[in-house]
């Protein structure tokens, strides 16, 4: 059975539950926002960025919960601690976000592509409990990719995967994301972030491509002049208008889908 904490032993951030999950490898640490009044809607389950489950995460997981969806955050980074993984200082300055990183570089690398997909069905059947019917996945940044192995594992049990800023979607790996989009049934958006190394134009036209071969819908936008990291309102990244942007097409596929 979950422990649940409550928000005041967890932090300032929305009205949420603190719950933990039992998982393959352990205990999972997550979020959980859900809509007022118990109703049950579709439930989506959220993989925040590199830096991991925050108020920040939470705040927005409260929004999409306010639309009426029952929101999972978890801690991907489970095995190693519960969240906050790393000390965020300096997150909000753009001169130190990359000694931020190189907090949470050892704790990305650890998580592979088979502990994603085994830790993604623990999620997926967690979510089970609080929603009814397919779940939307969505993800940001290194999220986005997580939700793509989610999503490819249990093809019969994800409708929607939206990916917001996402980078690492194409590589020369065999493992790159992109060579299972043949195991995708979920509707795909990306908006991608303009002027991203992680995943540059090229990059974006090769996975527009496998998806058209692979009879994938989807759909993709540059939202131009929006750096990595736009929708994340306690980095330098941020951009105000572009996170806007995001939760008015997030808000859209959910409505639809």
């Amino acid at each position: 059975m979950d422990s649940i904490r409550t928000m005041a032993e967890r932090g300032p951030a929305g009205a949420g539950q603190a719950v933990e999950i039992e998982m393959p490898d352990g205990v999972a640490d997550a979020y959980l926002a859900q809509p007022a009044a118990g109703a049950r809607q579709p439930p989506v389950l959220m993989v925040p960025d590199a830096f991991g489950l925050r108020p920040q995460i939470e705040r927005m997981a409260e929004r999409i919960a306010a639309r009426g969806y029952p929101v999972l955050v978890p801690n991907v980074f489970y095995r190693a601690r519960r969240a906050p993984v790393a000390s965020l200082e300096g997150l909000d300055d753009p001169e130190r976000r990359g000694e931020v990183l190189q907090r949470v570089m050892p704790l990305m690398r650890e998580l592979t592509p088979k502990r994603i997909v085994r830790d993604g069905g623990a999620y997926l059947d967690r979510l089970e409990r609080v929603g009814s019917g397919p779940v939307a996945v969505v993800g940001y940044c290194m999220g986005g990719r997580v939700g793509w192995r989610i999503a490819a594992a249990y093809p019969d049990r994800v409708a929607l995967l939206a990916g917001f800023h996402v980078g690492g979607l194409v590589t020369d790996d065999e493992e790159s994301p992109h060579r299972s989009a043949a195991r995708l049934q979920a509707e795909l958006y990306f908006g991608f972030a303009d002027n991203d190394r992680s995943m540059t134009r090229e990059q974006i036209g090769t996975l527009e491509q496998v998806l058209s071969e692979a009879g994938v819908r989807h759909r993709s936008e540059v939202y131009e002049g929006a750096r990595h990291g736009y929708t994340m309102a306690d980095t330098a990244e941020h951009d105000e208008a572009a996170a806007e942007r995001h939760f008015r097409e997030l808000f859209s596929l959910l409505d639809r889908s």
